[in-house]
């Protein structure tokens, strides 16, 4: 067997009666589609279902399915501790995702739980589907940090597992959408919240799982989005198969969005191999970047690449270099991007070296191997690596935040021996105020310290 459908449903303990008290009727078109998903689910007869929760155990770079024989879970977080559940876990088909995800090159296993309990995110898809009838065993999959592209390889390896033992098995995406719907919601209004919803409940309607894959990273972000990844992860669960496309309802009466949807397996469909569609449409523009690289971005990527394929360092530069980058010392930090996410950034905020062609390779090295929030870059990223080469001008004291802007002017924040800097125009921070807690907080320095400003310029090489 394979996959028989799979539901995409929100999880706000609200909805559950000993928990919203009676303010759950403010959400009662949610409810109503949940108990119908439910219901959907039952009829599927399934043996087994696989629940995707953002409030799983979630790593950067691993993709975590708790251990053990199962779980159990209560509302106690929420007020209500007699609100209980229990749970038995597909130890076999756990064991046969690690296997397969581990062939395909994915990180995924059962190390580092937090937390045994059943989180909010299964809790509540599970009281629906209890109620509904379903009590069969269950796999508890966290999200991760990896590419929408590697959430939806995951979600292959699960339905190539499921085939293997041959399982009736449902999918159960669970995730919120946007909390940024309304000025008096819980996290505030941003216009992304609203487009990121429409564009996210077009697509559970009409069923095309590829913009699930493609969707803006900083529309995603600024909608403070829940559950894109979990969704990912089941696109890629029902790869190839045709689907009827349900969507039950959508609310935002709360300011976080709430969609629930079914998507019933009709029968397999060559056309809907979205993931080979999208990896073909990554690798042409990473292929058009490449070619359009300036002659400082270019020698960023010569300097890593030769290290990370030989371990060893540009012994001499290129020829034909422009004069700017062979007659002038100056700072230069060079960052790494994969899949939409920072991979690395080192720099010198002044020069160090003989020239900034040298500045580059210097740092090229540092940010692919030296960058402690990450591990170093392998030969398998490279193709997927996207640079950017800052050139920093000289700092300039400044007496207030009044003279910084934060499109034009990076920041330097000193107290004594420690500093911390950031870029100008940096996706995410809007703000002076952003831009100098950031630049203080990565120096070590506390808010109570006295610090000084300095402000400098930057030309930016993508």
């Amino acid at each position: 067997m394979s996959i028989l459908g799979a539901v995409i449903v929100p999880h706000p303990p609200l909805i559950i009666p000993t928990v919203g008290r009676g303010r759950e009727r403010e959400v009662q078109t949610t409810i109503d589609a949940y108990r119908a998903a439910a219901k959907q689910a039952a009829a599927w007869e399934p043996e087994v279902l696989i629940i995707t929760s953002p409030h799983q155990t979630m790593y950067a770079d691993y993709f975590h399915i708790s251990p053990g024989q199962g779980a159990a879970g209560d509302m106690s977080a929420f007020g209500v501790a007699k609100t209980k559940l229990c749970v038995e876990y597909d130890a076999p088909l756990r064991d046969e995702i690690i296997c397969c995800g581990e062939t395909a090159g994915l990180r995924v296993g059962t190390l580092g739980e937090r937390d045994p309990s059943l989180d909010h995110g299964t809790f509540v898809p599970l009281y629906f589907l209890q109620e509904a009838g379903v009590n069969c065993p269950i796999l508890r999959i966290g999200l991760s940090g990896f590419s929408p592209l590697d959430h939806y390889r995951l979600g292959q390896c699960i339905a190539q597992a499921v085939e293997n033992l041959g399982r009736r098995a449902v999918f159960i995406a669970s995730g919120d959408l946007s909390h940024k719907l309304k000025d008096d919601g819980p996290y505030g209004f941003a216009p992304e919240g609203p487009e990121f919803d429409r564009q996210v409940t077009e697509t559970m309607s009409e069923g095309d799982f590829f913009h699930f894959l493609t969707m803006d990273p900083a529309l995603c972000e600024r909608a403070a989005e829940c559950g894109l990844r979990s969704f990912q992860i089941m696109a890629g669960a029902l790869d190839g198969e045709a689907v009827e496309s349900k969507l039950l309802s959508y609310e935002g009466v709360t300011g976080v969005g709430y969609g629930v949807a079914t998507f019933t397996v009709t029968g397999p469909d060559e056309g809907r191999r979205f993931g080979e569609q999208c990896a073909k449409l990554e690798r042409a523009r990473l292929a058009e970047q490449k070619a359009s690289e300036d002659p400082w971005v270019k020698l960023a990527r010569l300097s890593l690449e030769t290290f990370v394929k030989t371990g060893k360092r540009l012994e001499r530069l290129p020829e034909g270099l422009p004069p700017e980058m062979t007659e002038r010392a100056a700072g230069a930090f060079v960052s790494l991007h994969a899949h939409d996410q920072l991979r690395g950034c080192i720099g010198t905020t002044g020069p160090t070296t003989e020239n900034v062609a040298w500045e580059i390779v210097q740092n090229a090295v540092s940010a692919c191997s030296r960058d402690p929030r990450f591990p170093p870059v392998t030969v398998a990223e490279l193709d997927s690596l996207e640079y950017s080469v800052d050139v920093l001008g000289q700092p300039e004291a400044i007496a207030s935040p009044d003279h910084l802007d934060v499109k034009k002017y990076g920041v330097i924040v000193s107290c004594g021996s420690r500093r911390g800097l950031l870029l100008p125009d940096l996706e995410g921070v809007d703000t002076v105020e952003q831009q100098i807690d950031i630049a203080r907080q990565k120096g070590g320095i506390s808010s109570r310290e006295k610090y000084t400003l300095e402000r400098f310029e930057v030309v930016r090489h993508l």
